[in-house]
């Protein structure tokens, strides 16, 4: 794959559809989105809920295919690529931290932090290794071998924060990443996610309903009937 210029935004849909049937009604969750996002740049989406912010992620994910339009991440169009091949793709370049933490409870930490190392077929010492770096990086190192279900709600998010770390993505999403926590927990959570994205020059989108946390990313953008604007 030739590499892009680096004038290519790292992230750029193009007359982004996506629509549901639903009986004989069609549900149009937004038509002919354009967004481009700079490498390095962090961007809060905004919205009410079922305004399509979750879909877009998983849109940039290729967790979910358009209905039309095109899904470029590092200039490449990830709708070409098969199931097997957007999910390779998506271990390699994208870290995903959802509202839910979904750790396996009975697993250790270091274990669930792991996991996506060995689907990519990592060795399994080097991917302990890993994920153990990952842990302290986000201040856990001291819970590697404990279990992920003997630990706050906070402490849960941060692993699932280092998971998402972990394999050196480019691009991190992050949905409604606090939104399960109090507001002081919260704030911890989003701090540390703003300073490991800067820390490591990742390229972040952030879906959030907290105008706090969202002022504080370089861009804010508000999903409102389908369309994206400044908010």
């Amino acid at each position: 794959m030739a590499s892009p210029s680096q004038s290519e935004p790292l992230i750029r849909l193009e007359h982004l559809t996506r629509t549901y049937r639903s009986g004989p009604a069609e549900i149009v969750v937004f038509r002919d989105l354009d967004l481009e996002v700079a490498a390095g740049e962090q961007v809060a989406v905004m919205g009410e809920s079922g305004a399509g912010k979750s879909t877009l992620l998983h849109l940039i994910a290729g967790l979910d295919r358009p209905t039309s339009g095109t899904v470029r991440i590092h200039g490449r169009d990830i709708g070409t690529l098969s199931e097997s091949e957007v999910a390779r793709f998506r271990n390699r370049e994208i870290g995903y931290v959802w509202q839910q933490h979904h750790l396996l409870s009975e697993f250790s930490c270091a274990e669930n932090v792991m996991m996506p190392r060995l689907v990519a077929g990592e060795n399994k010492a080097r991917a302990m290794e890993e994920a153990k770096a990952r842990l302290d990086e986000v201040g856990l190192a001291d819970r590697a071998e404990h279990r992920a279900g003997e630990l706050s709600g906070g402490e849960q998010q941060r692993v699932a924060i280092a998971r998402a770390l972990i394999g050196n993505p480019s691009l991190l999403l992050a949905d409604e990443p606090t939104g399960n926590l109090d507001e002081r927990t919260g704030e911890k959570v989003f701090e540390m996610l703003t300073g490991l994205r800067r820390s490591r020059n990742l390229t972040s989108v952030l879906v959030t309903h907290n105008p706090h946390f969202a002022k504080s990313c370089g861009r804010v953008l508000k999903l409102e009937a389908g369309s994206l604007c400044k908010f």
